[in-house]
């Protein structure tokens, strides 16, 4: 088994071709065992600027934040503020969505869990102000209930920045604030950035995006999304060495590294602990914690989550058993290829786990009536259309709407065929995978309810 040295010399010399072959203008690293760290960059942090990457470079986390906010949260189940069983209302009165009902049901943990119930890709912009959270909250009162809260799985950002306008009302601070003394100060980081006035301070990444497909990828037009979706991921920045530190204060048992404890004995346990599962997708956890993302291997359980935002993606991967945590952050390109050539490398290297492997379509895809997958199912952000034509073949066409035009999105058709029961995937690969479409529900005529692509996209009109 390999050694942390043998480790960073690896990467030191096979990450630089690793970005030419995946199309990433740049990259950070940092591994972290037994306390020990070790971390590394390559590549551009802006093509445009021609500045290089380096191991205290920013780049923004994305979804990762959302382990933020579960921490957050969990400090405050810590001392007594707040109770995961009950409602939110009961600490934000003012929380509303369409379903008056499911609105007064919806618990602190189905948040976490991502078990609420409710539409959760909403992006809507409420300004820079301290009460963009505040206003956001506001505006989730027309969002509808896609299933009873509890019954299943479905990612929900929206959600997140319930839990983050949560922890602003019980500490009587902006979230950003709690951010730093909760957090980023007992952990000791130096180069973590709450928004881009603190990023620019530092070494920042700029994320990377492709105009046109095949074409190649260009600085993106803003550096972030809006801030009203900070707790959820649209504004958190740091260095790789940063995020591991945080990851390793969640591997011993909430005490960061200079003995500061900054959870109670036994809560990371609980928030890596299986909360619910998920459809057989391949390219997400096969079940999720309290906000952790779980994939549970043969050899054991890895913990994490990844992050996307507009150009940049990252990852977070955690063995608890072997006391490792690695992170890789990116601005851009086939992110995704990229990790999984140095993620499998290094967990392969230092422990007895290894990547799930992806899935794939069958070489010989069997033909299906797909009468009940065929339809649209919408979203906020999006229409997903399925069809057969008269040679059976499946294809799906998605339409994209709202933030989703502003961020430059493009209608996209691609061919599905079977995978298993009620699962479809698509012939082509999109950055590297193959996302399986799982059909899940009925809507009384023989019908899907729900496409789930990781979250629960509703029929139309069912």
């Amino acid at each position: 088994m390999s050694n942390l040295d043998e480790i960073r010399s690896w990467l030191d010399e096979r990450l630089p071709s690793l970005l030419e072959e995946n199309d990433v203008p740049g990259a950070a690293w940092a591994v972290m065992r037994g306390g020990q760290v070790i971390d590394g960059a390559a590549g551009l942090l802006n093509k445009a600027t021609g500045v290089t990457a380096t191991p205290d470079s920013v780049f923004q986390i994305g979804s990762i934040t959302k382990l933020w906010t579960s921490t957050l949260v969990l400090q405050l189940a810590d001392e007594g503020q707040v109770d995961l069983e009950k409602p939110v209302r009961t600490y934000l009165p003012e929380f509303r969505i369409a379903d008056e009902v499911a609105a007064g049901q919806i618990t602190v943990r189905q948040l976490l869990n991502h078990t609420a119930g409710f539409e959760g890709d909403i992006f809507t912009d409420t300004g820079v102000g301290d009460d963009c959270l505040e206003k956001y909250v506001a505006t989730l009162a027309g969002t509808p209930q896609l299933f009873p809260p509890g019954e299943q799985f479905s990612y929900n950002n929206a959600g997140y920045c319930v839990l983050g306008r949560l922890v602003e009302v019980l500490r009587g601070k902006p979230y950003d604030v709690c951010l730093r003394e909760h957090l980023i100060t007992p952990l000791g980081l130096t180069h973590t950035a709450t928004g881009p006035y603190e990023a620019i301070m530092f070494r920042a990444a700029m994320g990377h995006v492709q105009p046109e497909p095949g074409g190649g990828y260009v600085p993106a037009p803003v550096w972030a999304m809006a801030r009203s979706n900070a707790p959820a991921g649209s504004m958190l920045a740091m260095r790789p060495r940063d995020l591991v530190a945080f990851a390793r204060m969640h591997l011993e048992d909430g005490v960061a590294a200079d003995g500061t404890r900054v959870l109670a004995a036994g809560t990371a346990a609980r928030m890596h602990a299986r909360e619910v599962g998920l459809p057989e997708l391949g390219l997400m956890g096969t079940s999720w914690g309290l906000g952790f993302e779980r994939f549970d291997t043969p050899a054991g359980t890895i913990i994490g989550h990844d992050g996307s935002t507009i150009g940049q993606g990252a990852f977070l991967r955690m063995v608890p058993e072997a006391g490792l945590a690695v992170a890789l952050l990116t601005n851009g390109g086939d992110a995704f290829s990229l990790y999984r050539d140095v993620m499998g490398h290094v967990l392969g290297e230092l422990t007895d786990f290894g990547l799930p492997a992806l899935p794939t379509p069958p070489a010989e895809p069997r033909r299906i009536d797909a009468e009940r997958y065929v339809g649209t199912y919408s979203a906020d952000v999006f229409d997903l259309t399925v069809s057969q034509d008269d040679d059976h073949r499946i294809w799906i066409e998605q339409i994209p709407k709202g933030v989703f035009v502003e961020m430059g999105g493009q209608v996209e058709r691609s061919e599905l065929v079977h995978y298993r029961d009620d699962m479809l995937i698509p012939v082509e690969a999109d950055r590297g995978m193959h996302m399986p479409h799982a059909f899940l529900g009925d809507d009384g005529t023989g019908h899907a309810l729900y496409l789930h692509l990781g979250r629960a996209v509703r029929r139309a009109g069912a």
